[in-house]
């Protein structure tokens, strides 16, 4: 399958912000960027939105109506395996995360950020709508996550109003396959010609 990029690396951002999508292939061509929006509209990059340059579609200007799920789509009909999910918002918080799965045990910050200067203020951290820590300059990081720490995360600055929520997704750790035993025949094992030199040595 294709794999979708997206610069910046960030699940929220403001509108008239500068994002860039691209699906990526080794060896291969021919992938199309579509997207969903939150109203219902299927549509490929250069069709009212973005503009194509080579396999990178380029929106200089999001606005709220971008907000929806992105995913690259082959000839055919044939999907990437990852959707992501973007959300353009018109207030004046967001909360910065990996647009894509995180793999377990790796390390995930989260950014709270405000439109208008200073961008990193003190900020309070939700997940499933509940608190999970207040944060005095707006970051926050997640140790060695786990399938436990997916769910639905927003924050919010007091004195300029929350972010969107924005779902976390936490894959897990590819299984390493331990390598086999190797097989010694019995003729060849170290034990059968020692014990053959010790009855010839006790014979003689």
């Amino acid at each position: 399958p294709a794999r979708l990029t997206v610069s910046p690396d960030s699940s929220q951002m403001f509108e008239d912000s500068f994002m860039s999508l691209s699906c990526e292939e080794d060896g291969s061509a021919g992938w199309t960027l579509r997207r969903s929006t939150t109203e219902g509209h299927v549509s490929q990059c250069g069709d009212g939105w973005g503009r194509q340059i080579g396999s990178v579609c380029v929106n200089s200007m999001a606005l709220e109506r971008d907000s929806g799920v992105y995913w690259c789509e082959g000839v055919g009909g044939a999907s990437s395996s990852i959707s992501i999910n973007l959300t353009v918002t018109g207030g004046s918080v967001i909360l910065q995360s990996p647009v894509l799965p995180v793999m377990e045990g790796h390390d995930v910050t989260l950014s709270c950020q405000s439109k208008t200067p200073p961008s990193s203020l003190p900020a309070d951290f939700y997940k499933d709508d509940v608190i999970i820590g207040s944060q005095p300059t707006g970051h926050m990081t997640l140790q060695h996550v786990s399938r436990s720490d997916e769910g639905l995360y927003r924050c919010e600055i007091r004195g300029h109003g929350g972010s969107p929520p924005s779902w976390l997704s936490v894959t897990d750790k590819p299984t390493t396959t331990a390598a086999p035993t190797p097989i010694i025949p019995s003729g060849s094992s170290p034990l059968s010609s020692s014990s053959s030199s010790l009855s010839s040595s006790s014979s003689s």
